[in-house]
Order: structure tokens, then sequence, then C-alpha cells
């Protein structure tokens, strides 16, 4: 077994260096989380998450009444994922309670009790456990690797169909217009034939009624001939590009992934817990070599298709040569017995067409009864289960393929998201009690720092509102949340967090955390004259010099329920002397840019200009761009 398991890791050691998470949070609460940012696995709703906190009543557990997310940032290790989101922390026995009650038509009480006026209403700091993704992080790097190829080898599969049915009918479009024109003709002149028969009486050389002698000679003629066979011909080179440059590889390849994640799927222990269902994926196994297999199929009958319609382009076209007493020496002779055949099956009927699924996406084809059981039979030597592959056409074929795939993701999907839980709730500022969170902005940011060599510490910034909690013109700073379980468990204060005055002679527009503890303020000036043009200052504090004081664990009553009461006296007064500061010769707007990697800041100006700042160097020796 530890052979197994170290071979496993050399297997996957290379591809823990490219794994990453994409999390994105919008305003009616859903947070969707993505392997290289292209394959879902994971989607929860804060609105119906159980919240227990240790800063809430361990006795009760919490919904997030209308939660709105206003940020969220997964840590560097995966493990946790801090999220910033406007809402009404209920009693989730009080929520149950009032859904009934609504059930039963008397729904203003319960309203009434959820938004008293010690309600707590406002910005929350939430920390979910995600450790999934680090646990799992091999299985789902390797599952996600070969779906996301899948997904994007099915568009391809879906764009080449897309294709080739508007070149082919394209094509049949315009022999069907030149084509059909001799049911008129045969009316107009009042004969009681079909096209197909006269064009038989003039193979077998009996008679040329003046309606077909009328269609070769004057309503098609050579020239007319000669457009409709190059259009069909041409059609049908293009349909065998796409499926040998396109198409074909595209559905080998998808079946060869999917025979990878088979083999995964397997593998019980390892792949079952993140959802890898060995039944789903051999459907969709077995679906992938049915389509395979319906494109080969569709190879043969177009070129037979292709070869009956030249030979009969050939015949028609010396047939009216000779009608106009024109050579025909140049002309290769035609097989008659094709034309038969073409004028039985396929001058009103079009075999490539019905398996493309032009017809129709509910038309089968017929198949007849040898064929079917010969099929069956086959079953007994490890052929398809699926009998009825015969009758389905390409596009049928496909998008069974593609909800077999469906299925078989959503199950790492639904796994993944069930997985995902709440640790942890920080109450930060309450807000005037509305329900219209989503139309609520606030200036946040979340990040990460090291502490020592294999732990971090998460810092949250963010700007408070005028009307909260009498704090007008302040910026809030939260440190070690994320640790706070592990504080208590070994005896440790946290978190703590610090409150930052800024002069009244400043707006702050929008907060960002850099680099190692450092946090950027975007400051506008509140006063301007005629006399003084409008300024603005980007400010560069370390977090390390700032005086971060413990917040209390305990909750004795609703009014202590916001924590940042406690920091609202020792609040730390700012002035440009602080730190590092740079002029901007604007009015900025929200948002401010970091790059942290690049060392630069993206400010936007209230002129619709955008400035880039070299942050890491002293403003006399910067070169900024504008």
């Amino acid at each position: 077994m530890d052979d197994l398991e170290d071979s496993f890791q050399e297997l996957t050691t290379s591809s823990h260096q490219h794994f990453n998470i994409l999390c994105s949070g919008d305003k009616d609460g859903f947070i969707c989380f993505s392997i290289f940012g292209i394959f879902p696995i994971g989607n929860i709703n804060i609105q119906r998450l159980s919240i227990c906190g240790s800063l809430l009543d361990k006795q009760t557990t919490y919904q997030l009444l209308n939660g709105s997310i206003q940020k969220v940032a997964l840590s560097k290790n995966l493990c946790q994922l801090t999220v910033m989101s406007f809402g009404e922390l209920v009693d989730g026995s009080l929520l149950a309670e009032r859904t009934c009650v609504s059930k039963h038509g008397n729904e203003g009480e319960t309203q009434m009790s959820l938004h008293e006026e010690n309600s707590p209403i406002g910005l929350n700091c939430l920390l979910l456990n995600t450790s999934i993704f680090l646990n799992r992080q091999s299985e789902l790097h390797q599952v996600a690797q070969q779906a996301s190829s899948i997904e994007d080898l099915v568009e391809v599969v879906r764009a080449s169909l897309s294709v080739m049915s508007k070149q082919w009918s394209d094509a049949m479009h315009a022999f069907h217009e030149k084509f059909d024109s001799l049911s008129s003709l045969i009316i107009d002149h009042g004969l009681d034939s079909s096209p197909p028969e006269e064009f038989l009486s003039l193979l077998y050389g009996s008679r040329t009624s003046p309606a077909l002698h009328q269609f070769l000679v004057n309503s098609l003629g050579e020239a007319g001939i000669k457009r409709v066979a190059k259009a069909v011909d041409s059609a049908g080179k293009e349909l065998q590009t796409i499926i040998c440059e396109h198409l074909q590889p595209a559905v080998e390849i998808i079946a060869f992934r999917i025979g990878e994640l088979r083999g995964l799927s397997r593998w019980r222990t390892r792949f079952l817990c993140v959802g890898l269902d060995e039944e789903l994926i051999g459907s969709a196994t077995e679906k992938a070599g049915m389509l395979l297999l319906q494109v080969e199929r569709f190879l043969r009958v177009l070129a037979i298709v292709m070869y009956q319609f030249h030979n009969f382009f050939t015949w028609v076209l010396k047939c009216t040569k000779i009608l106009l007493s024109e050579p025909t020496d140049q002309i290769q002779p035609p097989n008659s017995e094709l034309v038969v055949i073409f004028l039985k099956f396929l001058l009103n009927h079009d075999p490539v067409g019905q398996l493309l699924g032009l017809s129709g996406a509910n038309c089968d084809i017929e198949v007849d009864l040898d064929t079917m059981q010969r099929v069956e039979q086959l079953v007994m030597f490890g052929g398809f289960s699926d009998t009825k592959l015969l009758t389905r056409t390409l596009a049928k074929e496909f998008n069974q393929l593609e909800q077999c795939l469906k299925e078989a993701f959503l199950r790492p999907f639904a796994v993944i998201s069930e997985k995902i839980s709440c640790e942890d709730l920080l109450p930060l500022y309450p807000v005037p009690s509305s329900p219209a969170f989503s139309l609520l902005h606030a200036p946040t940011s979340i990040s990460y720092f090291k502490a020592s060599h294999h732990s971090l510490v998460d810092y949250v910034c963010f700007r408070m509102p005028e009307e909260s909690l009498e704090l007008m013109n302040y910026v809030g700073v939260i440190r070690g949340f994320s640790n706070y379980k592990d504080s208590i468990e070994n005896g440790e204060t946290g978190p703590d967090g610090v409150l930052l005055c800024i002069p009244d002679e400043y707006h702050c527009v929008d907060v960002a955390l850099y680099k190692d503890n450092q946090i950027v303020l975007l400051l506008n000036e509140a006063i301007s004259s005629t006399e003084i043009p409008e300024r603005s200052w980007m400010m560069m504090i370390e977090t390390n010099g700032l005086p971060f004081e413990p917040l209390s664990r305990s909750r004795s009553a609703v009014a202590g329920f916001w924590k940042l009461l406690e920091l609202k006296d020792l609040a730390v007064n700012l002035s440009l002397e602080i730190g590092k500061v740079r002029c901007i010769p604007h009015l900025a707007t929200a948002p401010l840019a970091l790059s942290a990697s690049r060392g630069v800041a993206c400010v936007f100006a209230s002129r619709k200009h955008a400035m880039v700042y070299i942050l890491d160097e002293d403003e006399d020796e910067s070169s900024d761009m504008e």
C-alpha cells in the first residue's frame, strides 16, 4: 500500500504547482468555485448555510437572511474562504417559524420579530471551511484536467455539426431549387408522371417528354448543371474536411479522456469522495463509443452519396449535350445502374441530411429488421448494450453524450458543494434596516499574509459607512479571524482589530491590502476650491506598526454584538505624515486596483483617466504613467 501511495504522489506532484481555484460571489448570495477558472466544482448559497460561530451563541444555529456578497478571498493553502456579506443574522428556528407562519397567511407578526431595533443587520465576515480543496487536491486536479478538456472538445463537436448542417443544407437547397422545377413543368404540360419516372424514361431511351426536354435544355442547361454539381461537390468535400480534421479527432479524444476518467473512477477510495461515479462515467464511455461509430457511419454514407451525385450529374450533363446536339466525347461514361439507384433512393430523399438531423430532432432513422437483429446479437459478444443506436441521428447521439457528461460532471459538483461549511462568523458593523442589501456597496479588501513558513494570517480591511455606529470617516482592520478557532484551542487571544480615523479634510474612496502587511488607502480631498486644484492621495500604511487590540469572545447582550464598538475609544488618528504618501492630481474614483507581483497600482480618475503608479519607488524617483 505504501508503494501505491508513493506512486500516486509521484504521478501528481508536478500538477500541484498549477492547481488553482477561482471563487466568485454575487448579490444573491451565491459563491461559485471553478478549478482553473473554467471547470465548475462547487456552488453554495450563504443564505442557506447553517452558521455557528465562536463569537455567537453556541446553542443556536443562525442563518444570514438576504445575504449579499461584497468580497470573497480563498486562502493560499485552499483551506479557508473568507466572505464579506451584508445580511440579517437570524435564529434558524425563528426563520423556520416565519416560513411556517407565512404559509398560514399571518406573516406580519413574525416579520416584526425579525426586524426589531436591535436586530443584527449589517456587514458580516464569514469563514468557510474549504479544506476539501487541499485534502483532495490531486484527485480534483486530475478530474478537472480531463473534464475541462472534454468540455472544450464537446464545443468543437457542436461547432463542427453546426457548420456541417449549414453547408449541406445550403447545397441541398441549391439542388432542389433547380430540380424541383421539373414537377411544375410536368403539371404544366398535363402529364401524369413524376420526375423519377421522366428520368427513367430518358435513361431507357423510350422517350423524352416535352417537359423533361424543356427542363434540361432551357430551365437547367449545361451551366446550371455544372453550378449545382459544383455546389454539392464543394459541400461534400467541406464536410469530409471538417470530419477528418475536427469532428473525428475531437470525438476520439473525448472517448480517450472519458476512458481515463473511467480508470480513475475505479479507484473508489480516492475518487468516490470527490463524486467521480463509476456507473455514470461508464455510461458516458459507451455514449462516446457510439458517437464515434456514428461518425464513421456518416463518413461512409457521405462517400457513397457523393459518388452517386457525381454519377447522376455526369449522366444529366451527357443527356443535355445530346439533346443540344453537342459532342460528349470528353464526358466520362456514367453508370446506368447507379443512376437508377439515385433516382429511386436519393432524388427525393436525403440520407446525409437525415443522419445530420436536418429533418428534425425527434426523427428516427428506419432500420430493417435483419440489421436490428444482428445488432442485438452483437451484445452477447461485448457490443453496445443500447441496440437502438442505428436509429438515431448524429445530432441526437451527440445530445445523448452531452447529457451523460453533464450528469457525470454534476456529481462532483454536488459532492464538493455539500462538503463546504461555515466555521465562524464575525459581525463587523450594522446598517439601517433595509431589505435591499444587494444595492449596498462597501469598499472592502481581504488578503492572507505569511506569518511564518507554514502559517498564514488573514487581514480584513473595510471602510465604515457614515451612518454606522457613529463612526464617520473610519477604516476598520481585523487580523487573524481565520485563526480564531486555533487561537482559542491554544489559549491565545484573537482575532484583533484596529480602527483608523481619517482626517476630516479627506474622504476614503477605497481600501486595498498589498503585499506583506501593508494597507493602501485612496483618499480624496473633501474640501476643494477654485484656487486649489482637485487632488487625491494614495497612502500606504504598514500594519506591523498599528496598535491592534484583541476583540472579546463574549456576547453578553445584543448591544455588544458589533465588535468594532470595543475599538471606538482606541482609534488611531491618521495623517499624511504617517506612512508613504503619493499625490494624484485628479479626484479618484473606485476601484483601486493593486498588483503585488508587479508592484503597481492603477487609479481611475473622475475625468476618465487611468493612472498607473509604481508603489515600491519613492515619488521623486517613480515613472508613473497616465
